[in-house]
């Protein structure tokens, strides 16, 4: 039997999903965002075992999560994408769903993080994503990124230092921020140049979001 309020709550979803999709001027298809909402179910079945995240409403998942997430999308550079410390697969699953043609890798040191990423994907029929238990400095891949993105992986400083040898010489280091990072940038190290700090509007939330643009020096 259908439980009612099971239904008028992913309706609710839903509707939030869309909403926010509409005024971040990302079209993505009907399957993709059933896609998207699939992933923040298998996210809370999860979160109540695994503790993956803070965030446990799942409407709160749906702003704080997929639409931050996807906020960065027109910011990445095409085609190969690390994402580095993913957790629970953010902002990396958000973005294989809504880019399907581009290829991404999920790197994170935590292995029951990744054991729900590789189990998210799977469900969600998501083959352009490969997953990676491991820490960053042990992470030797044959094929450099196009993009390497963090959403909470460390300061900015942190990352650069330990991200800056996997990205193409032409490629593009993204952080995800809140607040606009003035003493990060103040820090960031020789052989890397801030391209820019832009302004993430996520529909929603109440907070304000950055990402920093970081190429690496010629």
């Amino acid at each position: 039997m259908t439980n009612p309020s099971r239904t008028s709550q992913d309706a609710a979803l839903a509707a939030t999903l869309a909403r926010g999709l509409e005024r971040m001027a990302l079209p993505l298809s009907a399957t993709v965002q059933e896609k998207l909402l699939a992933y923040v179910g298998l996210l809370a079945k999860w979160n109540r075992v695994y503790n993956l995240t803070a965030v446990r409403d799942p409407a709160e998942m749906v702003t704080r999560h997929l639409l931050d997430s996807l906020s960065v999308s027109p910011h990445l550079r095409e085609l190969r994408v690390l994402d580095v410390g993913s957790g629970a697969g953010l902002p990396g699953i958000p973005l294989a769903l809504a880019k399907p043609d581009w290829q991404f890798v999920l790197l994170d040191s935590n292995r029951k993080k990744t054991r729900f990423i590789t189990q998210s994907c799977i469900e969600l029929g998501l083959t352009n994503v490969s997953v990676e238990a491991s820490r960053i400095e042990d992470y030797h891949p044959q094929v450099l990124f196009d993009s390497v993105i963090s959403r909470a992986f460390s300061e900015l400083s942190t990352m650069l230092t330990a991200t800056g040898r996997l990205c193409k010489p032409d490629g593009v280091m993204l952080a995800m921020k809140g607040e606009y990072p003035a003493a990060e940038l103040a820090g960031v190290p020789p052989g890397f140049v801030v391209q820019g700090v832009e302004v993430l509007q996520v529909p929603g939330l109440d907070a304000q979001r950055h990402v920093v643009r970081v190429a690496l020096q010629a």
